[in-house]
């Protein structure tokens, strides 16, 4: 096989190229992972086409290329062959949703897109090859497909990207052991099961190879038929008719009538306004950057321009429309909309002075701080950035001021002392208004140097959040894009990457200054078009206003109070997880009778599928068995060994890795307590999420998990606290249905479970078993999340008809229940969201999707939302009230966690019993429902204790 590498010798410099976008279409659909993009739209296939047009274009810059996918229906083949390609399974509806996409990138590249109906894919690559040949022109097309082998030539070469090799008439006779011309009989002896071709039974890729050697075609073969013997012999002499079919089947066209001509195929400069959206809206970061930049995608030399005024911000504030190229075709200009602005970089007292009267005199100015370390607790200050609205001029005024840049020849800079001394009653005046982008982090760094900002009035990641959670990720890149149609400086930039990545203090001011000026600028911009949407919806403003804003100096204090570990029990536990762990291994390979390694999936695979026989589950994406815990969970319940031994395997590593070994190495050196960070703008629906150390994922189930909690500690003379919601997203259900059953249920003090177990299967509350109570709970549960009877019948092991029968029931016991989902779905299509009973809104833009998946989920999404979210709403209204009781009160208690819907406290073990009644009464007095909202209490030395 010749090496892509090597260059093929070309009669002309530009090869004629043509795309099998068929092939590239299923190619990347297999060989990705399955990518989404902030929507959840499956973007996998999307990137791997796009990628691979990319290197094609990059390496050989053609001239003339065409990009060609098959038609929807039926082709001349299926009139020759009723059963061809019968056997093919349905498009995977994951992938068909990309496939317009693809489409419209590629046209927006500048590359012709060729669908011709009735013909497929190879009949329009087989006929302009031949067209390109008789007019002398070299052809390259790009495929994985063995069948176009048959077109290689003197003239056509064929590429496969996905491993860079070339097929020439040499490398075809290498690889399949015959010429490209007996590529067609070679076909149509083996068949095609996935085109449902026949061939002739059991004659393989060998046996085709042999007869063609000896007999050099098929004709001739068939002439000689009789000479051969056995079975074989038998089976070509009994199919001679089918033969003949097969190769007509396999014979692509090379004299289509086709709509275009040779001299249509063109490319043409990429429609880049276009592309912007596109690589908007799939996420496709990379490539939107270097749109974003003005650069030609897949273009020669890398930041060749598009011929446009792209404007450039400089620290001085002028602008600097690039150099044009009058050879290069014009393209649509692709400009920052964000406001021009006015930077400064600030090494004088006399400027220093003139900034801190302005942001004095202003009614809000934008804040940002440049620093050390990501790490909250440990990052020092290196520069502020501030930004205020220019009063004589449409834009803002921003600086920078250096601080603590130490790389050998850095200029003197203000002194951090004077700087911060200064600042600090502005900063800690809670009637001087900021804003700021993540100021949380903001306030930790501030901390750190002995400031408590106040008059935290603005962050606009968190009013992006509450505007529109889905319509973006909320970091500023991607906040400029969306809403300024700016493309900002990112840090990756000025920095580096990787391990030589340098720290802010290491990047020279000239530099840094324009990047840090831009952050408080573009923060300042952002509040102001975000503001003014917030504005115009009043629900959406107050969700802002009187939850997300009021709830951020809340989880800052309690990120910093922290809480103590006892490394020396996690320790213990480590080391005993660490010998199950052994044990397990060597139960393993006694069962498989071999040494394998337990965390490798290709062996795994192996001593499953191959050497225990197990039934295969499901395939991967390249179509090996998974060994995915679902498919090893489902094996387990059919009693295999293996695969439960496995299970518990995997969740005693994880456990081990992810908390008996990495929790204590997240203990802060100084306080000796692990600070998680709580990120608010993450999950759609407004829970709460926390990283680093995520408190949300310990099992709490297991007896490992619990063991967990239980190094989760107080200091001596206090006590642990957790205060938890009881059941409250099925309060809210009763709230929202207004069902007359559940209601009456909640408001007696019933056990929900047993009450709705009596309701389905038509007993008293005594007389409900443990099994039908247990049943109920996964109908309440399971209906909150749109569980179908598939799920369901899965959960309990029962059969569906049975799980249908218990929903069934179960709606005809609590009709408003029914109702209320039958209500939202429909409300969701009509609006595009649904809302939490505080007003907070989530969007659900595939509520209306063709594709029924993603339609589905966007559905079970609407009925939970409204109950999740709500929750969310609820537990952080409490923490608000907490807080505030806590800035007052004389009582000696520190918040420390919240995990889904529970409060976690540190509380002096003499004030306990009063500490309690008023955190009881403040939680459920947060929001009032039509059912009672009830708190359950524990109290113990650690947390699982508490719990």
């Amino acid at each position: 096989m010749t090496d892509s590498n090597s260059q093929i010798s070309f009669n002309t410099e530009s090869p004629f190229i043509l795309v099998d976008g068929s092939s590239y279409l299923f190619r990347a659909f297999h060989a990705m992972p399955p990518l989404t993009n902030g929507k959840g739209q499956a973007t996998g296939a999307i990137f791997g086409v796009i990628n691979m047009l990319g290197k094609l274009i990059e390496q050989y810059q053609p001239e003339k290329m065409a990009v060609i996918f098959d038609a929807k229906g039926k082709t001349f083949r299926h009139e020759m062959y009723d059963e061809y390609k019968a056997h093919r399974p349905p498009m995977p509806d994951e992938l068909r949703t990309q496939i317009e996409p693809i489409h419209e990138i590629v046209k927006a590249l500048g590359l012709p897109l060729l669908v011709i109906d009735g013909v497929e894919a190879d009949d329009v690559m087989g006929t302009f090859a031949q067209q390109a040949t008789e007019a002398q022109h070299d052809t390259l097309i790009s495929t994985g497909d063995k069948d176009l082998a048959q077109l290689v030539n003197e003239h056509v070469t064929l590429i496969n990207t996905m491993n860079d090799t070339l097929s020439t008439p040499e490398s075809v006779l290498e690889k399949f052991g015959v010429r490209p011309d007996q590529i067609i009989d070679y076909l149509a002896l083996v068949g095609d099961s996935a085109d449902n071709i026949p061939g002739i039974p059991k004659c393989g890729p060998k046996t085709a190879v042999k007869w063609l050697t000896s007999f050099g075609n098929i004709d001739n073969l068939i002439a000689n038929a009789p000479m051969i013997g056995g079975k074989i012999g038998e089976n070509l002499r009994n199919n001679l008719d089918q033969l003949a079919l097969s190769k007509e089947l396999t014979t692509i066209k090379l004299d289509c009538d086709l709509p275009v001509s040779l001299d249509d195929i063109q490319r043409t400069q990429p429609d880049m306004a276009r592309l912007q959206e596109l690589f908007t809206e799939y996420d496709l970061r990379n490539w939107l950057n270097q749109v974003m930049n003005g650069e030609v995608p897949f273009s020669k030399s890398t930041g060749a321009k598009a011929h446009s005024q792209t404007v450039q911000k400089k620290s001085s504030g002028n602008n600097s429309s690039s150099n044009s190229d009058p050879s290069t075709p014009h393209t649509e200009a692709i400009t920052a909309n964000a406001v021009e602005s006015n930077y400064e970089t600030v090494f004088t007292t006399e400027a220093f002075e003139i900034w801190v009267e302005r942001i004095e005199n202003s009614d809000l100015f934008a804040l940002d701080t440049e620093t050390t370390s990501l790490n909250t607790l440990q990052a020092k200050i290196v520069g502020l950035c501030l930004a205020v609205k220019d009063p004589e001029n449409p834009g803002n005024q921003a600086c920078y001021i250096p601080l603590t840049h130490d790389y050998e020849g850095a200029p003197e800079q203000l002194d951090l002392d004077m700087v911060l001394n200064r600042l600090k009653p502005i900063l800690e005046n809670p009637n001087v208004a900021k804003c700021g982008q993540n100021l949380k982090y903001d306030w930790h760094v501030l901390q750190n140097h002995g400031i408590s900002l106040k008059g935290m009035q603005y962050d606009t990641m968190l009013e992006s959040y509450s505007l529109n959670s889905v319509a973006t990720r909320h970091n500023m890149d991607d906040l400029a894009l969306k809403y300024l149609n700016h493309r900002t400086t990112h840090f990756e930039e000025i920095a580096g990457k990787g391990k030589k990545q340098l720290t802010f203090n290491q990047i020279e001011i000239e530099t840094a200054a324009h990047y840090a000026a831009e952050d408080a600028d573009i923060t300042l911009q952002l509040h102001q078009t975000l503001w003014q949407q917030l504005e115009a919806e009043p629900t959406l403003k107050k969700v802002f206003t009187d939850i997300e804003m009021p709830l951020m100096p809340v989880l800052a204090h309690m990120e910093r109070n922290g809480v103590l570990l006892d490394t020396d029990m996690l320790a213990v536990q480590s080391e005993e997880i660490s010998k199950k762990l052994t044990e397990l291994e060597q139960k393993a390979h006694l069962i498989a009778g071999e040494v394998f390694n337990l965390n490798s999936s290709k062996q795994l695979q192996v001593i499953l599928f191959e050497n225990l026989e197990l039934p295969i589950i499901k395939k991967t994406p390249k179509g090996a068995p998974s060994t995915a815990e679902p498919v090893l969970a489902e094996l387990a319940e059919q009693g295999h060994e293996m695969p439960i031994l496995i299970l518990e395997y995997r969740s005693l590593a994880k456990l081990k890795s992810t908390y008996t070994d990495s929790l204590p190495k997240q203990v802060d050196a100084n306080t000796g307590r692990v600070h998680t960070s709580y990120m608010q703008a993450v999950a759609s629906t407004g829970r709460l999420s926390s990283t680093e150390p995520n408190l949300q994922n310990i099992p709490i189930r297991s007896t490992e998990g619990r063991r967990i909690r239980q190094a989760f500690v107080t200091r001596p003379g206090y006590t642990m606290v957790a205060a938890d919601y009881s059941q409250i997203e099925l309060r809210i259900m009763a709230h929202l249905s207004g069902d007359a059953g559940l209601l009456t249920a909640f408001a007696e003090g019933r056990d929900i479970h047993q009450a709705t177990a009596a309701e389905i299967f038509g007993v008293t509350l005594k007389e409900v078993t443990t099994e039908q109570r247990r049943s109920a709970k996964a109908v309440n549960f399971g209906l909150i999340y749109g569980m179908s009877a598939f799920g369901l019948a899965k959960q309990l092991n029962v059969s569906r008809g049975l799980a249908q029968e218990y929903i069934d029931l179960y709606f005809s016991r609590y009709p408003g229940v029914l109702h209320y989902m039958q209500d939202t779905k429909e409300q969701a299509k009509s609006t595009g969201y649904v809302e939490t009973l505080l007003g907070r809104r989530l969007y659900l833009p595939d509520i209306n999707a063709r594709n029924g998946q993603l339609r589905q989920y966007a559905e079970r999404t609407a009925i939970n939302a409204p109950m999740q979210g709500t929750a969310a709403d609820i537990i952080k209204t409490a923490m608000i009230q907490i807080e505030k009781w806590l800035q007052t009160c004389e009582f000696d208690i520190q918040m420390l966690m919240q995990v889904h819907d529970e409060l976690v406290f540190e509380v002096a073990e003499d004030q306990l019993e009063a500490v309690k009644v008023e955190i009881k009464r403040l939680m459920e007095s947060a929001l009032e429902l039509k059912v009672p909202l009830i708190v359950e209490i524990g109290q113990g030395k650690n947390w699982d204790e508490a719990h």
